[in-house]
């Protein structure tokens, strides 16, 4: 359970047979999804795409322990993280940031097949298990919609972050205005690209 499971949570299903649903007022989320991955996809062997996909995966889950993140789940071709549950962190923000912007600079130091765009959003979430065989631990909330909509607005090799975020992080990473841009039904909202380096 532990390679699914938070270890908390993990624990708890162990004792009482459940766990319960919680809420967590500041997370920051992550999804990250590789740029036109079905075009590139279909010039591969079946084999050659999940030997590539495993690849960047194994080096993202190093990246996001590395960090004090907690893996949700991939979606495809999709990674989903976060920071701040189920152990409070109160520099979720910027943990995450680190993370999105090393998986950034792995996939650009491969020369391989893939590049990637990166979200991030920080806000509140509902968190717990879901199913009965085969545990699903997910997140769920505007917080996590919100973070998907960053991913799908960035341009390839950027870590796009939302205005909530921007002002979490901005006196500790080079934040580029981007401007209020239409996110699908989420209206115009306030995006930044996150790089290394501060104002400070």
């Amino acid at each position: 359970m532990l390679n699914i499971l938070p270890a908390e949570v993990a624990e708890e299903l162990k004792s009482k047979g459940s766990a319960e649903a919680r809420s967590y007022d500041n997370v920051s989320v992550l999804f990250t999804d590789f740029v036109n991955f079905s075009g590139i996809s279909e010039n591969m062997t079946a084999q050659e795409l999940v030997s590539e996909i495993d690849y960047c995966f194994k080096a993202f889950d190093l990246i996001i322990e590395r960090n004090g993140l907690e893996k949700i789940k991939t979606i495809g071709d999709a990674y989903l993280a976060v920071c701040g549950l189920p152990n409070e962190h109160s520099d979720h923000a910027q943990r995450v940031v680190k993370a999105a912007l090393e998986i950034r600079d792995f996939i650009a130091s491969q020369q391989k097949n893939f590049h990637i765009r990166i979200g991030i959003h920080s806000g509140p979430v509902v968190a717990g298990i879901v199913g009965v065989k085969n545990y699903a631990y997910d997140i769920w909330g505007d917080t996590v919609n919100t973070a998907n909509r960053m991913e799908s607005s960035a341009e390839a090799g950027h870590v796009n972050i939302s205005g909530n975020t921007y002002e979490l992080v901005r006196a500790d990473f080079s934040c580029i205005y981007r401007g209020k841009i239409s996110a699908k039904n989420k209206g115009e909202l306030d995006m930044y690209y996150a790089e290394w380096g501060s104002v400070n």
